[in-house]
């Protein structure tokens, strides 16, 4: 089994909180690589999918040449994770609109479904996986609307489906990063290393 030393997890830099997953990986001991052009995609473990804004990332993931390789990954088994906009932009549906992003994973998902930045909020629930309550930030979060039998339900907060697992995709609404807590930063690593 990989030390996690030995792992290599790369972060798409478009925008968004990369810094703060940046720093909670690292203090877990796992080498972080930031993802900007398509050669970073090299020689990684497992790839995280911060939040930010859905669709500018879509528009410079295609623009950097950097979205066919990063499906091809994924579709290729490389352990992934999207926060809030990492999940619209792996979901084969988005509510309301046609064009989707890297549409690899089998679930639906609500865009800004908590409303603008004052429907921003955050709470303590619990998560599959994860020993114990965890802090979750939402800000202008996304939630899951239909999740296919294939993918497993990790939390629902208010009847939303805020975290799923489906094979090497893990997508959370919420922002783990922004807190100190590195439990599902935790959870993801033992994804990345074969142990979750």
């Amino acid at each position: 089994m990989a030390e996690r030393k030995d792992l290599k997890i790369g972060i798409l830099c478009m925008q968004g909180a990369f810094r703060e997953h940046k720093n909670s990986l690292e203090r877990l001991g796992v080498r972080v690589v930031e993802i900007r052009k398509p050669s970073d995609l090299e020689g990684l473990d497992g790839i995280v999918l911060p939040g930010g804004e859905s669709t500018a990332i879509g528009k410079l993931i295609t623009e950097l040449g950097i979205k066919e390789k990063l499906q091809a990954m994924i579709e290729g088994g490389t352990p992934v994770w999207g926060t809030c906009a990492g999940m619209i932009l792996l979901a084969k549906q988005i509510a309301g609109q046609d064009n989707v992003h890297m549409p690899v994973m089998d679930i639906e998902v609500m865009r800004n479904a908590y409303g603008r930045q004052l429907g921003s909020f955050s709470a303590n629930y619990v998560m599959a996986g994860v020993e114990g309550e965890i802090p979750m930030v939402f800000i202008r979060a996304p939630y899951i609307k239909e999740a296919a039998k294939n993918v497993k339900v990790l939390s629902v907060v208010d009847g939303n489906i805020v975290a799923a697992r489906q094979d090497n995709m893990f997508v959370t609404s919420f922002h783990p990063e922004l807190t100190d807590d590195l439990k599902t930063h935790e959870y993801f690593v033992d994804m990345v290393r074969g142990i979750k």
